[in-house]
């Protein structure tokens, strides 16, 4: 089974923001799919399902950003996941918008919810999407309320393309593993002007 973690903080307050684009691409892939229905478990809203006869732990856990690692560590426990099937999908300020990054085996940098998972799992090998949502165009703007806000008008105007190949990339981590997702997917997404 595959476990496709997707990062983000609960409630509708924080539903467009930056930091929950990770929870977008799990509502998108999961729409794409013709599902919608979450379940409640192990503070996760959690969906499986198969794909091309693989099964799929899409996971969006509910604790809130810093505090995901016990959602996810709880569900692999749980399911008996090998973390070589661990997605962890989130946002990356190190990237502009529009740019996915997989990559296994590194360090969360400031990704709380990354460090979190790291932590539980006493390790950092792991595949992780990452999904650019750029930084603060002025230094005096605090990188916290960056992320917490929305995105600008240009940028939600593309968002359904990011979330596409995110969608795919994910697919294809599932199907044809992290080296071939990578290598078909990493870099930017074609974006409107």
């Amino acid at each position: 089974m595959f476990l496709i973690a997707a990062l983000g903080n609960p409630g509708s307050k924080y539903a467009m923001t930056r930091h929950n684009i990770g929870f977008m691409a799990a509502d998108y892939w999961l729409k794409s799919l013709g599902g919608s229905d979450w379940r409640d478990e192990h503070k996760a809203q959690t969906k499986k399902f198969k794909i091309e006869g693989k099964e799929v732990l899409l996971v969006k856990p509910q604790t809130y950003m810093n505090l995901s690692g016990e959602s996810v560590v709880a569900l692999m426990n749980f399911y008996k996941i090998d973390r070589a099937n661990l997605l962890v999908v989130h946002d990356e300020v190190d990237f502009a918008f529009g740019t996915i990054k997989m990559q296994f085996n590194r360090s969360a940098g400031g990704q709380n919810g990354v460090k979190s998972i790291t932590q539980l799992l006493g390790t950092q090998e792991y595949a992780r999407l990452r999904m650019g949502v750029g930084r603060p165009s002025h230094p005096d703007f605090a990188l916290a309320d960056y992320v917490l806000g929305n995105f600008s008008k240009e940028e939600q105007t593309n968002l359904d393309k990011v979330l596409d190949t995110a969608s795919d990339a994910i697919e294809s981590f599932i199907l044809e593993g992290i080296n071939k997702a990578s290598t078909k997917f990493n870099g930017p997404v074609k974006l409107e002007p």
